[in-house]
């Protein structure tokens, strides 16, 4: 129930009138039955502008990093994604991902439309990459289409890290459905599940026209992790350097202590230190 309100009378309007979203393909979205959203992931808002443009109610798997969240802030954000009716998903692995299968089952099973990023994570740096096999798992057990969907442009709208969006029109290209029944039955060969997830990537890097890029994302963002690391400890190494250096000068330039410019003992110079000529002279005045 939450889910139309906040639709049709709440966010959506809002969005609508600020936004202005554009939709190509959307004669492809089934009118009924079970279908997977496979889409390119740039931005938190592709799993708010895409529900906006589609008819029948998106299900998306949602991290479960936004359903335990603390403070006001997360408890709002979890009271959200919870009243729009998103799964919460664990993307450690392993039997968690399973999870995540058993999940998304769920919503197809039931005739409902569920969205999915492949890719696993937010691109970060704008390109498509890999994308991982649970998407062709659920797809083939569920024995629904595919919809490759390419969000155009959130990532200027709201790049990661900002909370504030900028204005500026939101596009959304849906694809038209993949049909993988040729592969029923199958759905436990990883070679076939690969095959499935890089033709599902191959649709989605001609309709988001994005470089596409044959690693996962998570690695990608470890390399630019381990990158930016580094960096900083060289830039720390150099300041470091500096200050050393800046130290050891300023050593080499003191004096010794108890001394001064007028000798080595710092004492006024006496009779003895004046000059033979000067000595002479008083001699002569006396």
């Amino acid at each position: 129930m939450f889910y139309w309100v906040l639709k049709t009378l709440i966010l959506g309007p809002i969005l609508r009138l600020l936004f202005r979203p554009w939709v190509e393909g959307e004669e492809n979205i089934p009118t009924e039955g079970a279908a997977v959203f496979a889409s390119n992931h740039l931005s938190f808002s592709d799993s708010i502008f895409l529900p906006l443009v589609v008819s029948r109610r998106v299900t998306f798997l949602a991290k479960s990093d936004y359903f335990t969240g603390r403070g006001v802030k997360g408890r709002a954000t979890a009271a959200f994604f919870k009243g729009a009716g998103q799964l919460s998903v664990d993307r450690s692995g392993g039997r968690a991902g399973q999870a995540a299968v058993s999940s998304g089952l769920k919503v197809l099973r039931r005739g409902e439309l569920l969205g999915i990023y492949p890719e696993g994570t937010r691109s970060p740096d704008g390109r498509l990459y890999r994308g991982r096999t649970g998407v062709a798992r659920m797809a083939l057990q569920a024995g629904c289409p595919v919809l490759p969907v390419a969000m155009i442009g959130t990532d200027k709208a709201q790049p990661s890290g900002k909370r504030v969006p900028k204005i500026m029109r939101i596009g959304v290209r849906i694809g038209k459905p993949l049909d993988f029944s040729r592969y029923e039955g199958m759905e436990d060969d990883r070679f076939v599940l690969r095959s499935v997830t890089d033709e599902i990537m191959y649709e989605l890097m001609l309709l988001s026209r994005q470089e596409y890029v044959d690693i996962y994302a998570t690695s990608m963002k470890d390399r630019l992790l381990a990158a930016a690391r580094a960096k900083a400890k060289e830039l720390q190494q150099e300041a470091q350097d500096k200050i050393d250096k800046i130290d050891k000068g300023h050593k080499g330039d003191g004096v010794a202590p108890g001394h001064d410019d007028h000798g080595a003992s710092g004492a006024a110079p006496n009779d003895e230190d004046r000059p033979p000529s000067s000595q002479g002279d008083e001699r002569a005045a006396s």
